[in-house]
Formats: C-alpha cells, structure tokens, sequence
C-alpha cells in the first residue's frame, strides 16, 4: 500500500535498513522474495520471519512499531506475543458477524497471553455512495460497537468503504495524504490518536514508556 518495491539495504552491523516513505519506516517479508512468489508460513519459519522483521532491522528510535498480523490465532500470533513484550493489540474487524467471531478469538487469545487489548477498529463500516453520499450498511450495523460492549472492550472508532481508500491504497498514496480534509483522513486521525492514547495508558500502568529501540 506505500507502494515501495526495492529490497533494503543492509547496515554495517549487518541488520536491514527499513525503507521509509511519508515518515514512516517499513519492512516486510515481500520486500525479501520476488514479484508473486508465495510466502508458505509454518512454524519454524513464522519464528525466523519476526526475528528478521524485528531485531534483525535497523529501527533506531521509533515512536510506535507496528506489527500487521495475519487474522487468526495461530504461530504468528502466539510467537510475537512471546518474543517481544507488546503494549497491546489493536483488533480489526468488520462488524459481520461471522468476521467477529475471528475477532472474538484474537481477543482472548491476547488476554490469555497477558497482552493489553488497545481496542476495536471497524473497518468498511458503511459504503458510502460518492454522488449521493448516502450510507448503506453492507455487512450489517454496529456489529463492532456491540461485541466491544459485551467483551468490555473500547470501539476507537469506524472507517467507511469509500474509493479513496481503494484508490489510494494502489497509488500507495495514504489517504490522509491525498485528502487530509475528507471525513474518512478524520476518522484515521482520530483513531491513530486514541490508539496513541491508550498505548500512553498504559505505559503509565506498567510505569514504562512504550519507546522502542531495536
């Protein structure tokens, strides 16, 4: 989605240079392979996979890593939680109920692990139709806001389907970027801040600050 293609450079303490695009330094697996070649996950190589994206990169000080998980809750999941001391775990869902379920599960997975739930996020929301901006509700209403009630948990906030967002995710142009006025960078906003907010929380709990250095 930041559209970067080229492999990182190495340091000269042999760890890898995260490529960095709008401020923000990434890494992933796909920048090591080639073009559509597979990357099968089993669980040895899940373990050897985080400990290249985390210790074996050049992050220097960084405000907030953050690691996108594959949904479920298996070795990737289980594996972070044991090699690396998080300050939460943010869960994504669409408020369908059958994609709640997986959230549910990713909920007490972390919990029984003793990793602070941050919060839900809900994703595609609504569709809003870009002529008559009228909100239709695809894959049900407030399905994310009701389970974070009932498991005790705080909703961050909802993100709409809107195109922008397709758009800019394969121009890899955010788009907080594209559009900094539109509802939609407002809702990010607002949600990278309560996320900011929590991670504060509780940092302040643990008497810690959540700053990273890898």
């Amino acid at each position: 989605m930041m559209k970067v293609q080229q492999k990182p450079e190495v340091s000269q303490d042999m760890k890898m240079v995260p490529i960095e695009k709008y401020g923000v330094k990434c890494m992933s697996m796909g920048f090591l392979v080639e073009k559509d070649a597979p990357i099968v996950w089993r669980g040895p190589m899940v373990m050897s996979a985080l400990e290249k994206m985390t210790r074996g990169v050049s992050w220097g000080n960084i405000d907030i890593l953050v690691v996108d998980m594959p949904p479920g809750t298996g070795d990737a999941q289980i594996s972070i939680s044991q090699r690396l001391q998080l300050s939460g775990a943010l869960i994504v869902s669409t408020p369908q109920d059958v994609a709640l379920a997986d959230a549910r599960r990713g909920v007490n997975m972390f919990s029984k692990v003793q990793v602070p739930i941050l919060g839900i996020i809900e994703n595609m929301s609504c569709f809003v139709c870009p002529k008559c901006h009228e909100s239709s509700y695809i894959f049900g209403k407030e399905g994310t806001r009701r389970t974070a009630a009932e498991m005790g948990m705080e909703c961050l906030g909802e993100i709409p389907l809107v195109p922008d967002i397709r758009i800019g995710s394969d121009d890899g142009i955010p788009v907080v970027i594209s559009a900094p006025d539109s509802a939609v960078s407002k809702a990010y906003i607002d949600i990278a801040q309560r996320v900011v907010c929590k991670i504060a929380d509780q940092a302040s709990k643990q008497d810690e600050h959540p700053e990273i250095s890898l």
